[in-house]
């Protein structure tokens, strides 16, 4: 990618995903996974990458140490974390760590809500303000840019305007560049918040935002703290943190752009948007949110039957913006809910034509399977395998005569040892060939026993790797006998690909979906 020159210094695009966001239950970061993201962060173009709190634990401060050396950020600039001095204390020893952390901008949060300046703080209004002035103008002294957090802010300006101001010019005039208005608990709503940063940006200041989700408005918020001329912008990468989290970083830079014509990343960016918040994602070891806007597998999938007809007369009837501008793309989603224009449609994406008649049959036959049970939804190359088999351009891999799978458990208590062991009979090319394989559960056993047998035909088949396994229960009505539906996604080592099996019996199921998967991978080799 070629370097770009980052937005002016007028807005601010402010990331926190390596402190607050990692605040959020189940994300815990090492120092290079710490690293990792910030290098995806910077390959976004945000403004502002907050590392974290040094000195306040080991981790944080062997992250600054590290990025000293190993960061080479071409848009981003490095900031650190940290509070005021402390109550009475000296702002030189107590901001040593901030001070001495190597980035060139230092963010301190200060209590702005006279409730806990008295409370949690534990000290007088007055105090607090030296607090605020000393801590400022110690790290401008030392060369440092400075923008302050009013946290609580929103509670504080309700509480006692007069203070929650007081506390913010009093940073401004040690030398804070920004004051950012800190929606802490989560609880503001649009309009309400709107009218108090009006209020403040009505004095002259330069107002950021800093919002969390827990009313689900983190991102409108931040969009409405913008509209009234706020000139940075804070939030975390797929909108982690604490409790509910933050305002989801991606969705407001793309709203910002797409929506409101403001270029806040620099010239090009905005199409790395849904590669960088997948690769955060996996760097976090979070499941994606097939659902979250923008960038989310199924932002612009399409199911029903009249969207997929009206999206292949144009695609902008059911989309409010090009998937292409977040680097994303469309999918449709084969279902019962589908019309002819989905088979249609999918046939292309797969380099098919079908026919009026044979999309009419293929839609029956989906139908009446989902009715029972089945689902293409995650298992396209299952539907391909229909859609081929219904154009006559699908021939099985092979006649089954039998399986069977035997499950024993040796010996008994703490250490007994249970081991499945499968048998699998089929005639394939004038050959009838039996195998057997081993395995730790009866699925493997029978995955183990079937590429056994198939690679002796096929040996494009030994690259392939089962890679997820899922089961759902279909129907509760019967217990112990209820349908269940199998999902397998195999990979190849290049691409990935999901087959479906549904049956009373698990391991037919399973049987259903690993024939399929060892189709399509042979499909996929030139097979």
């Amino acid at each position: 990618m070629p370097d770009s020159p980052p937005p002016s210094d007028a807005f601010h695009v402010y990331d926190t995903t390596l402190r607050d966001g990692s605040q959020g239950e189940g994300i815990v970061l090492s120092v290079q996974d710490k690293l990792a993201i910030a290098r995806h962060l910077d390959d976004l173009g945000v403004g502002f990458v907050e590392g974290g709190w040094p000195g306040a634990n080991p981790k944080d401060t062997a992250f600054f140490a590290r990025a000293r050396t190993e960061l080479r950020l071409r848009t981003a600039q490095l900031t650190a974390f940290g509070a005021t001095r402390r109550p009475h204390g000296d702002a030189a020893t107590d901001l040593a760590a901030l001070r001495d952390a190597g980035a060139g901008v230092v963010t301190l949060v200060a209590k702005s809500d006279v409730r806990h300046v008295e409370r949690a703080l534990r000290t007088t209004r007055e105090e607090n303000l030296a607090m605020v002035r000393d801590s400022v103008a110690h790290l401008r002294a030392e060369g440092l840019r400075v923008f302050l957090d009013a946290e609580h802010f929103f509670d504080g300006h309700r509480a006692d305007r007069a203070y929650a101001l007081e506390v913010l010019r009093t940073a401004a005039e040690a030398g804070a560049d920004v004051l950012v208005l800190c929606d802490t608990n989560g609880g503001m709503l649009p309009s309400r918040l709107q009218d108090v940063v009006g209020d403040v940006v009505a004095t002259g200041l330069r107002v950021g935002i800093h919002a969390h989700d827990d009313t689900a408005c983190a991102v409108a918020n931040s969009l409405a703290a913008v509209d009234v001329g706020a000139t940075h912008v804070q939030g975390t990468a797929n909108g982690y943190g604490e409790r509910s989290g933050n305002a989801d970083l991606f969705s407001v830079v793309a709203a910002l752009e797409v929506k409101l014509d403001r270029q806040v990343l620099p010239e090009g960016r905005l199409r790395e948007l849904s590669r960088v918040a997948h690769a955060v994602a996996e760097v976090a070891n979070m499941v994606p949110d097939p659902a979250q806007p923008w960038v989310g597998t199924s932002a612009f999938a399409h199911k029903a039957g009249l969207h997929v007809s009206a999206v292949k007369a144009d695609p902008d009837l059911y989309q409010h913006v090009d998937p292409a501008v977040v680097g994303g793309g469309m999918r449709l989603l084969v279902s019962e809910l589908a019309g002819r224009a989905t088979i249609e449609l999918k046939g292309r994406e797969l380099g098919l034509d079908p026919d009026r008649d044979t999309v009419g049959r293929v839609l029956d036959r989906l139908k009446s399977m989902e009715s029972v049970g089945w689902s293409f939804e995650a298992a396209e190359a299952s539907f391909e395998l229909l859609l081929r088999e219904e154009m006559g351009e699908h021939r099985r891999l092979f006649d089954l005569e039998s399986w069977r799978v035997i499950v024993e458990q040796r010996g008994e208590g703490p250490g007994a040892v249970v081991v499945s062991e499968a048998t699998v009979k089929l005639h394939a090319k004038g050959r009838r060939i039996v195998a057997t394989g081993e395995g730790g559960g009866p699925v493997h056993a029978l995955d183990t026993a079937l590429r056994t047998a198939l690679e002796q035909l096929h040996p494009a088949l030994t690259s392939l790797e089962l890679v997820d396994y899922k089961v759902r229960i279909v129907s509760g009505a019967h217990g112990t006998d209820a349908v269940t539906r199998v999902l397998v996604e195999t990979s190849d080592g290049v691409t990935e690909w999901g087959t479906v099996g549904v049956h009373e019996n698990v391991l037919a199921a399973s049987w259903q979906a690993l024939e399929d998967a060892y189709a399509a991978g042979l499909l996929r080799a030139g097979g």
